[in-house]
């Protein structure tokens, strides 16, 4: 049991593990702020065609 937790422990320790949580945290936020422009955009867009459409008729 002490081995898996020496190992483990030295796993995190790396730089690897450290630079591997640092890209998912880029990923995670760059995901965030591309899910708020598109749910933006997506309003602007339906307010745009919501407009053109009441001038249509």
């Amino acid at each position: 049991m002490s081995r898996l937790w020496v190992k483990t422990s030295n796993w995190l320790a790396k730089e690897k593990g450290a630079s591997m949580v640092e890209y998912a945290l880029l990923v995670v936020l760059i995901a965030i702020v591309a899910i708020l422009a598109i749910r933006l955009a997506g309003n602007q867009v339906s307010e745009a065609f919501s407009e053109i459409g009441s001038g249509l008729e």
